[in-house]
């Protein structure tokens, strides 16, 4: 099954010239989802996580059925001031501006191997933020993944860990 069959390409969204890769018509087709999930497994599990890390929001849809699937954690990255408890952050520039990310203090034990997921991996802004977080809290970081790459972008030159994706985008 070729998953780029079911992921949708929207012009021009958010703003004009950007073209945006769709995963909710990959989401509603349950037979490619479940294809879908069960290479990310295989892809993932080669890493023998204790943890998977998923990056809000979409993130979380590809990390918690992963971590069902190989009897893992599930542990979010969130956006400042979405979490409850005691939390550590890690703030990081954008293109425009800056973000900051942050996970619960007690969510990942330090030396657990983690892998950190997301939908899709642009420039790797996000992603690279997630990596030093979780190092930030002792975390063994032993790899990232999404569903889709944007090659042309390089977003997993931006990081030291290693990377892999379902489907990748050359422009």
């Amino acid at each position: 099954m070729d998953i780029k069959d079911h992921i949708r390409g929207i012009p021009d969204f958010p703003k004009p010239g950007i073209l945006f890769y769709d995963i909710s018509t990959l989401l509603a087709h349950p037979d490619a989802w479940q294809v879908a999930m069960g290479r990310m497994a295989r892809m993932v599990g080669a890493w023998q996580p204790d943890v998977l890390v998923g990056i809000e929001s979409r993130g979380f849809l590809v990390a918690a059925p992963l971590a069902l699937k190989l009897g893992c954690g599930f542990v979010m990255a969130r956006k400042q001031g979405k979490l409850p408890g005691g939390i550590v952050s890690y703030e990081y520039e954008l293109e425009y501006g800056s973000d900051t990310i942050e996970i619960q203090d007690d969510a990942i034990p330090p030396g657990k191997r983690v892998v950190i997921l997301d939908d899709l991996l642009a420039t790797g802004g996000t992603m690279n933020a997630t990596v030093e977080l979780c190092k930030k809290v002792g975390a063994n970081v032993v790899g990232t993944a999404a569903i889709i790459e944007l090659n042309f972008l390089k977003g997993r030159d931006r990081f030291d860990v290693p990377f892999d994706a379902l489907i990748s985008y050359d422009d």
